[in-house]
């Protein structure tokens, strides 16, 4: 399905104005991203960010072959916990593209295929995640609307894709919750604490361009994590990796103990764009650091 040339130009060139930095570099780009059709010169000026998690796309179960070398490896599991959560972050968005008119597809014309089973906790096609997840597609619209518009700075912009970002996480949780028993106590752990973290980066509007996502990620575990695997002491992580794990756990502590007041305070503090600009600061020092 091609996109629509003259939005698919105007999207770009407004996040382009607003993201320095962006660089062509072969080992950005998803697996098997050259292969699809339309990877052109669209992806050329502004490549997607494909977050891709050795071993957690697969089927937790090991029911079935899925995403595991011995079956179809490439195959997205159903019962994943990351692969139910990333749903909502593409699949809802790109519905909601649609729906906008950002892409000139007709709404009709566009029906995911459901998965053999919890058919319920997803949606198919526009009209359906609007039934079933009104405030989270409400939300992915606005955003796409102030894209058109053209008119929003960078800061801005992150704000409603941030706002949609955090909707579509909360349809997540609350369908998905229990995979987590399909995983071990640490992999399980990180998983809460992952997903907790990117509520932490909505406050602070988090710039997810491309690059800093790729040297952000490279601080993630690159295997699923087993039994006694506890940070700093992970022999084969790299030190970014198990600073980035320690981290994660103790945010996910903090805010346990007590009892979401870090999380409201730090969303007070983060209203405020001084202090915004501070925390990103800071934080693009450690990805220079580690990296």
């Amino acid at each position: 399905m091609a996109l629509h040339l003259s939005w698919t130009s105007v999207i770009v060139g407004c996040i382009s104005a607003s993201l320095a930095g962006i660089f062509n570099n072969s080992d950005l780009y998803p697996r098997l991203w050259k292969e699809s059709s339309g990877a052109s010169s669209i992806s050329d000026a502004y490549p997607p960010l494909w977050k891709e998690s050795p071993g957690r796309l697969a089927d937790p179960t090991q029911r079935t072959g899925c995403g595991h070398e011995s079956g179809d490896h490439l195959c997205i599991s159903v019962d994943s916990w990351w692969a139910d959560f990333n749903y909502y972050l593409s699949a809802m968005p790109f519905l909601a593209a649609i729906d906008s008119g950002i892409m000139g597809i007709s709404s009709d014309n566009v029906t995911f295929l459901p998965p053999s089973k919890d058919q319920m906790s997803f949606c198919y096609n526009v009209s359906s995640c609007h039934s079933s997840f009104p405030e989270a597609m409400k939300k992915w619209n606005e955003f796409y609307q102030h894209v058109k518009s053209c008119s929003d700075n960078l800061d801005d912009l992150l704000k409603y894709l941030w706002a949609a970002h955090v909707s579509s996480l909360k349809i997540a949780h609350k369908n998905f919750h229990d995979r987590l028993k399909y995983y071990s106590k640490q992999e399980a752990d990180f998983e809460r604490s992952w997903a907790l973290f990117v509520d932490y980066l909505a406050p602070p509007r988090f710039p997810t361009t491309l690059t800093r996502m790729y040297e952000f990620q490279k601080g993630l575990p690159t295997r699923m994590l087993a039994s006694g695997d506890i940070a700093p002491f992970i022999k084969d992580f790299t030190g970014f990796q198990n600073t980035v794990l320690l981290a994660l756990n103790f945010i996910r502590k903090v805010h346990e103990y007590t009892g979401t007041l870090s999380f409201t305070v730090w969303k007070t503090l983060m209203k405020v764009k001084v202090a915004r600009k501070l925390f990103l600061e800071i934080l693009e020092f450690i990805l220079h650091f580690f990296n």
